[in-house]
């Protein structure tokens, strides 16, 4: 059964950094890419990144391109993504999600995801 767990959320000042993890049961990174998204209050469900499978490469969106960086631990089965620069426009439920396909597909929509966690909450304030 497919399931993905997200943590490490929080408040941070802006300009700060942080780091989201996705944990995943049920199948192998070696197998399934898994894409970042995140919702802010009032808009719709934003894709940020995705990780193949293949070859661990990755995709962004231009709102984060450069600022933030999709990585994976095949050992762990987890999926991370660092988050640096971080401004209030940030602020979101971040998720992580799966269409159990090996390959990112562009763009990163959430349309096309089928597997998602529950979220986990990034507050950037002063």
């Amino acid at each position: 059964q497919v399931h993905l767990v997200e943590s490490g959320g929080g408040l941070v000042q802006p300009g700060g950094s942080l780091r989201v993890s996705c944990t995943i049961s049920g199948f192998s990174l070696d197998s399934y890419a898994v894409g970042w998204f995140r919702q802010a209050p009032g808009k719709g469900r934003e894709g940020l990144s995705c990780i193949s499978a293949s070859d661990g490469s990755a995709g962004y969106a231009d709102s984060v391109r450069g600022r933030f960086t999709i990585s994976r631990d095949t050992t762990n089965n987890s999926v991370h993504l660092q988050m640096n620069s971080l401004n209030p426009e940030d602020t979101a439920v971040y998720y992580c999600a799966t269409d159990l396909k090996s390959s990112c597909r562009r763009p990163i929509a959430a349309a096309f995801y089928d597997y998602w966690g529950q979220g986990t909450q990034v507050t950037v304030s002063s």
